[in-house]
């Protein structure tokens, strides 16, 4: 499936429906609308998951579902605004991704369902009393990717058994930065490793992180989850080959624009199941009576190419237990 996000977020207001041929004199049916809020960019992969769990439940945007897409473009302080337009236009649910997006939109309304996709913890959170009941108008799906920042940790620190120390990538505007950056000092001191921290949220930012970690002579890099990495992904890729530095990701997604390794939940079924639990949501089904999900799906992948230019090599160990090896 093809989609140009650009367009679609144009027309969005229009919201997305394709008009169908009607008897003289018939009215046509209203069909439900989705508000679509994220704190990323347009992204393909994202969109085309979430259509896939959409149309497994039943639905399909422009025949029996409209969308209206709300990008935040990695600005959290628009987030506030673009959940209540979504709550002023009566959109029949919000379904949204990372941490920020879900608290902008759970502070909009009460009343609309509300389905997440989150790397944290929505208990400790508080997006939900529980996992199997939720309460209120929240569920969704959690990849616990923030959790597994220690398991990504001890893959780094077996890739590079010598390194000493080890320079770790924030995102400044994450809600969860403080508790994530805790977690991980307490995960390296348990091994020896010194860390530092670098802490950037815009392009020119994250370039100056990696000049700085480089000129400090980092042994390697670790990037903490956040979808302003993701989107930026690329760009890492680079700088990590440009300051020869070994660097592990949140995502599969890092490595394929040629990060070195990754380890964490599949988000593009993360998004599918998103998909789903919306369909279910329009056929009547109550978010209070929909548990959260937590992600099953956890890969391994490493990137072969970047550990050669890089001069690595991977550990036989590591690559016996690869998900995937891109070669």
């Amino acid at each position: 499936m093809t989609i140009c996000l650009q367009r679609r977020e144009f027309i969005a207001g229009l919201g997305g429906a394709a008009a169908w041929p009607l008897a003289a004199g018939a009215q046509q049916p209203a069909i439900p609308v989705i508000g679509y809020l994220h704190v990323g960019s347009p992204e393909p992969s994202r969109v085309v998951a979430f259509h896939k769990g959409l149309s497994e439940s039943g639905y399909v945007e422009g025949r029996n579902v409209a969308i209206e897409y709300r990008w935040a473009h990695n600005e959290v302080d628009r987030l506030p605004e673009l959940a209540a337009d979504l709550v002023r236009r009566r959109v029949a649910v919000i379904v949204t991704e990372g941490i920020a997006s879900v608290l902008a939109a759970k502070a909009a309304t009460t009343t609309i369902p509300i389905v997440f996709g989150t790397g944290a913890d929505p208990i400790q959170e508080g997006l939900v009393a529980s996992l199997n009941r939720p309460g209120g108008n929240i569920t969704g799906i959690a990849s616990q990717s923030v959790e597994l920042t220690p398991k990504r940790l001890g893959l780094l620190h077996e890739l590079l058994p010598r390194a000493a120390r080890l320079a770790v990538l924030v995102n400044s505007n994450d809600p969860n930065a403080a508790s994530m950056i805790t977690d991980v000092r307490a995960a390296a001191s348990t091994i020896g490793l010194q860390i530092e921290v670098f802490f950037a949220s815009t392009n020119r930012e994250v370039e100056a992180a990696f000049a700085s970690l480089a000129q400090k002579r980092a042994d390697a890099l670790l990037v903490l989850p956040s979808i302003l990495f993701l989107d930026r992904r690329v760009q890492l890729a680079t700088l990590a080959a440009h300051y020869r530095m070994p660097a592990s990701y949140p995502s599969r997604e890092n490595v394929e624009a040629g990060g070195l390794m990754s380890y964490g939940a599949n988000f593009a079924d993360m998004n599918r199941q998103g998909g789903i639990y919306v369909g279910r949501v329009l056929k009547g089904d109550k978010p209070v009576d929909l548990p959260v999900m937590q992600s099953t799906r956890f890969e391994f992948v490493i990137n072969l190419q970047t550990a050669r230019l890089l001069g690595l090599d991977i550990p036989p160990t590591l690559l016996a237990i690869a998900d995937e090896v891109i070669e």
